[in-house]
């Protein structure tokens, strides 16, 4: 039996990403729980999540907070602070920068949902903050920056009693970190939203964000040299760089509906997944229609993909090695249905599953003490 006074913490609300669809899970299970956020913006949520209450920090408030709240990166720690818990007695946190940090009450279970530490403070500063992104002297006031929340960030883990991994390799990051271990279950992947497609397909597809450590300029140039046709869905800061890469055979889509991208996994020939992820949802849900994927062969692609199976992996984060993986992709047969069958493995009901059983585990052990 859980507590009737439970809350939900999340690190901001402005789209439904893949962390957002495990907070959704977490939203069914615990209807009634309030959500506390740096920031939120309910109509680019789903009703799932805008059915509860939410609590946003003085982060809200801020000047262009809406398109620039990562500038406010600095104040991230002081923000998730400032939420007051003590009515609360479990919290449940689902985090990649400071939902892990909040303060709740000393008699509460805290129960954090890791999709990665930090990335930007930890193992891709150079990715986010190099001089060709934001020259030496900011670099210079981010490294300090940095620093700072390095310490806060590994002194702040004592405030969380069970730590859940969203795969093997964050779970290994967050030893390596933060000294603590963790249990992994893997993310929600809605694979009923899917359907198998046998079609062969006409194009590559990359569904990203275009920032830096997606790495997809090195999809355009594997495309640009085989002349092979690549579709490309998503926005970020990176795109008019990618933009001027691409030649006459690459198309950017833009952000798409979830309709369209159902689409848009239909009528692929495979998935490019060239950067490394913790997890990476869209490799599944490419397979739920019975794509294969072509990925990088590191962190969480090496959980979800199998080789020779439902796709192949290059080794080294360049074109070559990645147009070589296109080439053995190419010369082989793959079955649609066995595709599909490996991805309802990380189906949502699973994910809903276990995290309850978790969740309800550590509260009986804890209401014993």
């Amino acid at each position: 039996m859980l507590p009737d006074r439970i809350a939900l913490v999340h690190d901001w609300l402005t789209g439904m990403r893949g962390g957002e669809k495990c907070l959704e899970v977490l939203c069914e299970l615990f209807p009634g729980a309030p959500i506390f956020t740096l920031l939120a913006y309910p109509e680019q949520l789903s009703e799932t999540i805008r059915r509860h209450e939410i609590r946003t920090s003085f982060l809200q408030r801020m000047p262009f907070s809406r398109n620039g709240y990562r500038n406010y990166l600095p104040l991230f720690p002081r923000a998730i602070e400032s939420f007051d818990l003590d009515e609360f007695d479990l919290v449940v946190s689902t985090s990649h920068a400071v939902a892990k940090g909040v303060i709740p009450a000393p008699r509460a279970l805290h129960i954090s949902y890791i999709h990665t530490p930090m990335r930007y403070i930890w193992n891709m500063f150079d990715a986010y903050f190099g001089e060709n992104q934001v020259g030496s002297i900011k670099r210079a006031f981010i490294s300090l920056v940095a620093k700072h929340l390095r310490q806060w960030d590994v002194a702040s883990c004592s405030r969380v009693d069970q730590f859940v991994a969203n795969s093997h390799h964050v779970r290994k990051r967050i030893e390596r970190y933060w000294n603590r271990r963790a249990e992994v279950i893997y993310p929600p992947v809605d694979t009923s939203r899917f359907h198998v497609s046998y079609e062969r397909g006409e194009y590559y597809l990359v569904v990203s964000a275009l920032v830096p450590y997606k790495r997809v300029d090195i999809a355009i140039e594997a495309c640009n040299q085989m002349r092979l046709p690549l579709r490309i869905i998503g926005e970020g800061p990176e795109k008019p760089r990618l933009q001027a890469l691409a030649g006459p055979t690459v198309r950017f889509d833009g952000w798409l509906t979830a309709e369209e991208i159902n689409a848009g996994f239909q009528r692929c020939k495979a998935i490019l997944f060239p950067g490394e992820e913790d997890f990476g949802i869209v490799p599944v849900e490419a397979m739920a229609c019975g794509k294969p994927v072509i990925a990088f062969g590191v962190g969480g692609a090496t959980e979800t993909v199998v080789e020779g199976q439902t796709g192949v992996f290059f080794h080294e984060q360049c074109a070559k090695s990645l147009m070589e993986a296109i080439n053995q992709l190419e010369s082989r047969t793959w079955s649609p249905a066995i595709i599909r069958k490996h991805a309802e493995s990380f189906d949502r009901e699973v994910y809903k599953k276990k995290m309850l059983e978790f969740i309800q585990r550590h509260w009986y052990n804890h209401s014993k003490n």
